[in-house]
C-alpha cells in the first residue's frame, strides 16, 4: 500500500509540475550578473555520478562559456523532475527511469546531455547490489521475500535488480523494496534494517570495506552499456533559452570528457561533496562518462520497466533524447 500511495504521489507531482511548466511564461533563465555571467541552477544527487559537473566547474569549462553552477543536492531523479518543471532548478540530474515515466506521462522534459553509463566491465561496475558481512544471501535468487533498500521506489534500482533475480532464475515479484538515501543504506545494512542495497559508489565501497559483497551488478545486468542519468531541462526553458543551454551541453560535454581521461582528479573531486573517507577514494569503481546517450540500452530499460508495471505507455524517445 505504501508504495501505491508513493506512486500516486509522485504522478500527481508530475501532472502537477507539467500544468506549472506549460502555464508559466517563466523569465528564469537564471540570474545574470554585471559582467554577463548566468548563474545556473541544477539539481543533482550527491553521488560518484555527477563528479564531471563539479570537475568542469573547477576547470572552468562553465565559465568560459559565461555560466556558473549553483549545485543543489536531492535524493533522486523523481524529485529534481518537478523542481525542473517548476522552474527551481534550470538543469536536473535524473537516472534514466524517471526520465521515461516522465515522458511516457507526456511530462515536458528534454535531455540535453549524457549523465554516466555503466563500465562495460563485467564484474567492475560502478554499482553492486550488495548484503552485509556474513549475510547468507549469496546470490540475487535469493532475494525472494527480502528487504533491499533502493533511493526510488519504482525506479531504475528496481528495475535492475529485478532482471538480475531474474537471470538467476528467481521471482522479482517477491522483492521488498524500502526507500532511503543512498548514503544511509551502508549502515541500514549493518543494522539489519535491510537484507540488500543498491549501491552506487562511493556507497558500493563503503559496504565492501565493511566486509560485505556484492551479489550483482544490477545495472550491467540490465545492459553492459546502460546509460544509468542524464542531465535534462524542461521542453519550456529549452525553447526560450536555447543559446545557454547549447552552452550548458558543450561544457557538460566537455567535462564528461576529461572526467573519464583524468580518474585521479574525479577521486578528488568526489571527496569535496560526499561523505566518502579519504581511505576509499582509491578503491571507488569509476563509472564510464561517454558524451552520448546509449539509445539500445534505454530502449531495453523501457522494455524492463513496462514489464515491471512502471510504465504503462511507451515513451517517445525521439521526443526526449537530444
Amino acid at each position: 500500500m505504501r508504495r501505491l500511495l508513493i506512486g500516486l504521489t509522485v504522478s500527481a507531482v508530475f501532472v502537477t509540475a507539467s500544468a506549472c511548466g506549460s502555464s508559466n511564461s517563466s523569465d528564469s533563465a537564471g540570474d545574470t550578473a554585471a559582467d554577463g555571467t548566468t548563474t545556473v541552477k541544477v539539481g543533482i544527487i550527491p553521488i560518484l555520478d555527477v563528479a564531471p559537473v563539479y570537475l568542469g566547474q573547477k576547470k572552468g569549462f562553465y565559465e568560459k562559456r559565461g555560466l556558473k553552477l549553483e549545485l543543489t543536492p536531492a535524493q533522486g531523479g523523481a524529485a529534481i523532475v518537478p523542481g525542473v518543471l517548476n522552474n527551481e532548478f534550470q538543469f536536473g540530474f535524473s537516472n534514466t527511469t524517471s526520465l521515461l515515466v516522465a515522458q511516457s506521462k507526456k511530462v515536458p522534459v528534454k535531455v540535453v546531455a549524457n549523465g554516466v553509463a555503466s563500465t562495460a566491465e563485467e564484474g567492475a561496475d560502478f554499482m553492486g547490489t550488495t548484503v552485509k558481512k556474513g549475510s547468507p544471501i549469496k546470490s540475487p535468487k535469493q532475494l525472494e521475500g527480502k528487504k533491499v533498500a533502493v533511493n526510488s521506489l519504482n525506479n531504475i534500482c528496481d528495475t535492475s535488480i529485478k532482471e538480475s533475480v531474474r537471470k538467476d532464475g528467481g521471482d522479482a515479484s517477491k522483492l521488498k523494496f524500502v526507500e532511503m538515501p543512498f548514503d544511509q543504506m551502508p549502515a541500514a545494512l549493518e543494522n539489519d534494517d535491510v537484507d540488500a542495497a543498491c549501491t552506487p559508489e562511493p556507497a558500493l565501497s563503503t559496504v565492501k570495506e565493511a566486509g560485505g559483497t556484492a551479489i550483482a551488478a544490477s545495472f550491467y545486468d540490465v545492459d553492459p552499456n546502460l546509460t544509468v542519468a542524464m542531465y535534462f531541462t524542461s521542453q519550456q526553458y529549452a525553447k526560450q533559452n536555447p543559446e545557454l543551454v547549447k552552452k550548458f551541453q558543450e561544457a557538460t560535454a566537455e567535462s564528461l570528457e576529461y572526467a573519464d581521461s583524468h580518474p585521479d582528479e574525479v577521486r578528488e573531486i568526489v571527496a569535496t561533496y560526499t561523505k566518502i573517507p579519504p581511505t576509499l577514494l582509491e578503491k571507488l569503481t569509476l563509472p564510464h562518462w561517454p558524451a552520448e546517450p546509449n539509445r539500445a540500452s534505454i530502449e531495453r530499460l523501457a522494455e524492463l520497466a513496462k514489464q515491471d508495471g512502471q510504465l504503462k505507455e511507451d515513451p517517445d524517445l525521439d521526443a526526449l533524447l537530444p
